[in-house]
């Protein structure tokens, strides 16, 4: 095997891809973000890094709060206009018909289709450069009953979750080569 190198830069894939809603004085916007991800369990807390560029910057910002909608397969081409579209031209639910829905904890809309909406308080911002890195707790999670069996498991995967690799979206594969511990899991009817 041959290696290249190449200049230091971001080769992390794939990675969720996110709608984000935010409302502040009135204003509702969304923002796609593949940078986004689980920072803590107790109190459980989530990350999301956004451009000072960015509209909605500002309106997360000036509120400090968030929605993290979980967008599906179906939604792709909403989560790819809503990261190249600015929230200061268009009111991007109006223009794409989503379907916004109230939600329990913070005044960002959630977003109907999401099959997970995450209902998100901002902690602290941390400036790294060229994005800064917004820091919240998780207030209430949402999901959507038609996922959840009759032992209340909820089936993530079914979704069918979008991810965002090297500039693409993908959706997850059904094929699952193992299990959490799975390495490590004792075999049934194996004796020591």
């Amino acid at each position: 095997m041959s290696k290249e190198l190449w200049k230091a830069g971001n080769m992390l894939y794939p990675l969720p891809v996110v709608l984000v809603s935010c409302s502040c004085e009135g204003v509702d916007n969304l923002i796609t973000i593949a940078w986004a991800g689980t920072i803590n369990t107790n109190p459980p807390m989530v990350s999301i890094s956004i451009r000072p560029s960015r509209y909605s910057y500002e309106l997360i910002k000036k509120s400090k709060e968030f929605v993290i909608n979980i967008p599906t397969e179906e939604m792709s081409y909403i989560t790819d206009y809503c990261g190249v579209k600015s929230g200061r031209d268009i009111d991007k639910f109006k223009e794409l018909k989503i379907e916004k829905e109230k939600a329990n904890f913070v005044k960002a809309p959630l977003v109907k289709k999401s099959p997970v909406n995450i209902e998100c308080k901002v902690k602290e911002i941390v400036d790294l450069g060229s994005h800064s890195m917004f820091i919240a707790e998780v207030l209430g999670v949402n999901v959507d009953k038609d996922y959840i069996d009759k032992n209340d498991k909820f089936h993530f995967n079914d979704t069918k979750p979008l991810v965002y690799s090297h500039g693409e979206y993908h959706t997850i594969n059904k094929r699952i080569l193992g299990t959490f511990g799975y390495s490590v899991k004792k075999k049934k009817g194996r004796k020591k």
